[in-house]
């Protein structure tokens, strides 16, 4: 079962970098999934069976990047508001150098394809959608409230809203030539405030007993 699971880790990753490559070179909209299934050596149905869109090929760590706000609510410690654990989660992957957050100096190229792509750019707005609605199920069942109590969708919506303008602030200043360090180090500072003031409104939100 572990060799199977491996092999099937490898075909994911060759099919991702393979069409990252071609993306690349023709851009987004020109590449076609025949065209990608032909460079990783495997037939055009396997590369459906892992990626279902020519998006999910571009975007292939979607389903982490969705889950991860929904995830730090989950896993927050005890005494731990849901706030407060969405801001050290987000502070922990910028300074670890999480690939999802387009820090390094080859992502201008990541950022300018999404820009080429009405496609790509409607995913992205997909996958901000995707993530918020995944945090308030997570603060829903956080706070034993019913899926129709607005208040998960309402606290989601803000702490989405600031860690999508922080990712956007990531992506302007990188594609404005600015040293991935010199982003970094501004990020954290901006993360820091804006998440402070909100995590002080939402202190007894779902804090962890």
């Amino acid at each position: 079962m572990a060799l199977r699971e491996e092999k099937k880790r490898a075909t994911r990753t060759a099919l991702a970098d393979a069409a990252m490559a071609l993306f690349v070179e023709k851009g987004f909209d020109k590449v076609t999934v025949a065209e990608v299934a032909r460079a990783a050596n495997v037939s055009v149905n396997t590369a459906f069976n892992y990626f279902p869109t020519k998006e999910d090929l571009f975007f292939d760590r979607q389903d982490e990047v969705a889950n991860r706000l929904a995830t730090a609510v989950r896993d927050r410690a005890p005494g731990e508001s849901a706030a407060a654990a969405v801001r050290r989660a987000f502070l922990d992957r910028v300074r670890r150098d999480d690939p999802t957050l387009g820090l390094s100096p080859g992502a201008t190229t990541f950022w300018r394809l999404i820009d080429d792509s009405p496609a790509l750019q409607a995913r992205l707005r997909r996958l901000g959608e995707q993530t918020e609605t995944a945090l308030a199920e997570a603060l829903a069942e956080a706070t034993g409230t019913s899926p129709d109590d607005p208040t998960a969708r309402l606290v989601a919506a803000a702490l989405a809203g600031l860690d999508r303008a922080l990712h956007a602030e990531i992506r302007r200043a990188t594609l404005a030539g600015a040293d991935p360090e010199t982003v970094r180090a501004t990020v954290i500072r901006a993360a820091a405030d804006g998440f402070d003031t909100v995590v002080a409104g939402l202190a007894d939100y779902a804090t962890r007993r």
